[in-house]
Parts: C-alpha cells; sequence; structure tokens
C-alpha cells in the first residue's frame, strides 16, 4: 500500500440479503444509508486480502482448477479492497474475527505439521495471506436493525474462506464448479455496491495530516487521479505566480522522506494555485490572462490552450488571500471543472463543466456567492464547497449542487492549522483534500453521506 493510500481508512455500511445471487435488501421499498470515511478514530489504514496470490503446483488438472479459483478469488478480493477503502470504519465485531482467525492458525500449523512437504508449502502462502485478514471488517453496525443482515454478510464471506480452509484437509474433495459460481455471485454483488457508493455528500473533513513542510508560504502540490495503478507520482509547484516549474516526485514516500525530482520546465508562468493534474497532462492558468493551458508531461509540449471567455484575471476576481487566484482548475468523479468569477454575473462564483480534451466548457452554472469572500473552494460528486476564510477559525459553509442547480449554507469544522490556506483540492481517487497550508502539505480525509434506494439497485 502507498503511504498516500495509508492515510484511507473508510466507512463501509453494506446491507445485503441472504442469498449470494441478490443484492437487493429484504424489503425492496426500503431506504438504506452509507457512509464512507477515509480514516478511522486512531488513523489506521486498514486493507482487505481474503484470499492469496499463491504460486502452486500444476501438475494435474485439479490443482490447476484450484490455482484459477483462487485467482478469481483473489479478483473478488482487489474489489473488497477497493470497497473498503471507499466505505470502511473501524466496527465492534473485530474481536470475533480474531476468534475465527485464531482457529483458522490451527489448522494451518496442523496441515504444516501432518502433510507432504509440497502440500505444506502451498498452504503456508495461504496461511501468510490469511494472516493479513486480522484488519478485516466486511460490515457495520451502524444500524442496529441491520444487524442481522450484517451478520449474514459475515457469514457469507467466512463461510468462502471455511471452504479454502478445508482444501488444506482433503484435495480435491470439493466441487471446484459450485465453489467457482459461487465466487463469481459474491464478486458480482461487490461490483454493484461499489458502483452505488461511487459518490456522497460531504458531511466531515478529518484533523489535518502533515506530509510536508516545504516552499513558501503558498504553492501547490497534487497527485493524479487517473494515473495508472502504481503511480504515486506527486506534482509540487512552488508560488503563486512568475514561476514556471513543475517537480516531480516518483512516489509520496520520495516526497516526504528526500528531496530527488525531477523539474519539468512549462511554457508560460502560471497564475495563483488552482492548478490540476489529470490524466497525464497539468491545466493551468496562464499569468495575467484567462487562458487555459492543457500541458502534457509525456510530450513536454502544449496540447490544448484556450481562453475562458469572460472570467476575470490578473486579481479581478481572486479568493480572500489574494495571490491571482482567480481562475480554480480542479477535478472531482465527474471529471475537469474550472471555478472563477466574471462582470456579468456581478463577481460572484461561476462553475464550468471543461471537456479535458478540447477545454471547452460543456455547461456553466452561475451562484449567488461572491468569489472575493470565499478562502477556498472544491469540488466533490459535482457539488461546491466554499470555506469561509483562508486564516484562523475556518469552516465549509456553501454549497452549490451542479446535480440540482441548488445552493445550501452547511456547517462543517475544517480545522486550518498553520493559519494560512492557499489551496484546496479534492482527489476522487484518494478521497482526501489536498491543500498547502503556510508551507506545509496537508492531507485531509473526508467523510460522505450517500442514500441508496432500492430503485437505484
Amino acid at each position: 500500500m502507498q503511504p498516500a493510500s495509508k492515510l484511507l481508512t473508510l466507512i463501509l455500511l453494506v446491507f445485503v440479503a441472504t442469498e449470494l445471487t441478490q443484492v437487493l435488501p429484504a424489503n425492496p421499498e426500503e431506504s438504506w444509508q452509507v457512509y464512507s470515511s477515509a480514516q478511522d478514530s486512531e488513523g489506521r489504514c486498514v486493507c482487505t486480502v481474503v484470499a492469496p496470490q499463491q504460486s502452486m503446483c500444476s501438475r494435474d488438472a485439479r490443482t490447476k482448477q484450484l490455482r484459477q479459483l483462487l485467482e478469481k478469488v483473489q479478483n473478488m478480493t482487489q474489489s473488497i479492497q477497493v470497497l473498503d477503502q471507499r466505505t470502511q470504519r473501524d466496527l465492534q465485531y473485530v474481536e470475533k474475527m480474531e476468534v475465527q482467525l485464531r482457529g483458522l492458525e490451527t489448522k494451518f500449523r496442523q496441515v504444516e505439521e501432518n502433510h507432504k512437504q509440497n502440500i505444506a508449502k502451498q498452504y503456508k502462502a495461504i496461511k501468510a495471506k490469511m494472516e493479513e485478514l486480522r484488519p478485516l471488517i466486511p460490515v457495520l453496525e451502524e444500524y442496529k436493525a441491520d444487524a442481522k443482515l450484517v451478520l449474514q454478510f459475515k457469514e457469507e464471506v467466512q463461510n468462502l474462506t471455511s471452504v479454502l480452509s478445508e482444501l488444506q484437509e482433503e484435495m480435491g474433495a470439493y466441487d471446484y464448479e459450485e465453489l467457482h459460481n459461487r465466487v463469481s455471485n459474491l464478486e458480482e454483488r461487490l461490483r454493484a455496491c461499489m458502483q452505488k457508493l461511487a459518490c456522497g455528500k460531504l458531511t466531515g473533513i478529518s484533523d489535518p495530516i502533515t506530509i510536508k513542510t516545504s516552499g513558501s508560504r503558498f504553492g501547490s502540490w497534487m497527485t493524479d487521479p487517473l494515473a495508472p495503478e502504481g503511480d504515486t507520482r506527486v506534482w509540487y509547484m512552488d508560488g503563486y505566480h512568475n514561476n514556471r516549474f513543475v517537480r516531480e516526485y516518483k512516489s509520496m514516500q520520495d516526497f516526504m522522506t528526500s528531496d530527488n525530482f525531477t523539474s519539468h520546465r512549462l511554457p508560460h508562468p502560471w497564475s495563483g494555485t488552482g492548478q490540476v493534474v489529470y490524466n497525464g497532462s497539468i491545466y493551468f492558468n496562464k499569468f495575467q490572462s484567462h487562458v487555459i493551458i492543457k500541458f502534457d508531461f509525456r510530450t513536454s509540449s502544449i496540447s490544448k490552450s484556450r481562453q475562458l471567455d469572460y472570467a476575470g484575471f490578473n486579481n479581478a476576481y481572486h479568493y480572500a488571500w489574494g495571490g491571482h487566484s482567480d481562475i480554480d482548475l480542479m477535478v472531482d468523479e465527474g471529471g475537469l471543472w474550472a471555478v472563477y468569477a466574471t462582470n456579468q454575473n456581478a463577481g460572484n462564483i461561476v462553475i464550468s463543466k471543461l471537456n479535458p480534451n478540447t477545454l471547452q466548457i460543456v455547461k456553466s452554472w452561475t451562484t449567488n456567492h461572491p468569489k472575493r469572500s470565499a478562502g477556498e473552494s472544491f469540488m466533490i460528486c459535482g457539488t461546491l464547497y466554499v470555506t469561509n476564510g483562508y486564516s484562523g477559525g475556518t469552516k465549509v459553509y456553501y454549497a452549490y449542487s451542479t446535480n440540482s442547480s441548488t445552493y445550501e449554507y452547511i456547517d462543517i469544522d475544517f480545522q486550518n492549522k498553520y493559519s494560512h490556506i492557499s489551496m484546496l483540492d479534492y482527489n476522487p481517487r484518494d478521497r482526501a483534500l489536498y491543500a498547502w497550508n503556510n508551507g506545509h502539505q496537508v492531507l485531509y480525509n473526508v467523510t460522505l453521506f450517500h442514500v441508496i434506494r432500492s430503485e437505484e439497485l
């Protein structure tokens, strides 16, 4: 697990029916509610691994079937892991889970002592993976009325694990086809749940986690939410004007522990701190203009540039802290956005959805919130969240939903640890807020709330 991901521990609120082939709740007319979070109360990173990747002998057809089955279980495990990372919270069934795992460990020890050496090696590998199940919290306890359904889901996963455990005692005694079907059904259910848990309404922001202290008072840093798996590069831009050098760190670990980086020179200096890296390119506002530039890191060249018509620039409609922050580019689950203000909208915030390839405006929304009164803002699931300041005590107090074209005043605590926020952006892959706080690079985990109704499933 990469260091950025280690910061994330989410709440899993999944209510499922008793049969493996069903996704709907027992009563389809009832609604059920799902929370997701990126951090538990102790700041632990919870990873779920249900089945191993192991090297097994392939000297006979049955062993080959077993290997294929376990690979399928591993794929299902990755789905569970993604779901846990987005939706899990520490629950109150850990002790029971540990008791069950101790029983499995005892069985594994017996296998190692009594079976032939080649079989023992296979199960020893399984044992190592099963020990990683200790932090598994596959169910939730938030709603007492659903405790029975929660227990049933736990039993389904545990039964599948027990089948794998039984294979250590008697190779080939189980109907592989039936087990394969059970794994496939569970995998489909998990995938359906994850699709419904993709978005939600912001209900909480964690305490800040300081990643590094470097640079000036103003700047921006980020990771690419569309980067390929394993690509955890960090992009770092110090200052808010008259600079065109972007630092690339190979990983979050390198960023945290060293100053080893590659420097990229942009063709133009940027303006403000509203840059964003998205799908291998950096999008930024050209200094002293309302031009947006897409610069491809792979080719080290501009792939597209376009004027953002009527957008204020050169400190005409900046955030409250100033710094040429007129145009703020950001991404969420829905894609690329621009947040700015115009004379036509009396200096109030305008939200525009952009085509990331052409930079053309797909659609715009005008709000009633003055841009200069906003401390900072960020997008989550199509909703713009605005802070009431950038120094001292800070709250997220205004939200405009582009899905419904409505706004509301909210009250979400936001700890401004170092007293001056000059950049605040959401990363939909990490489910975290990246912030530049007075020369400190900081992360905040978020809690989202989503109601899934039966007709959505």
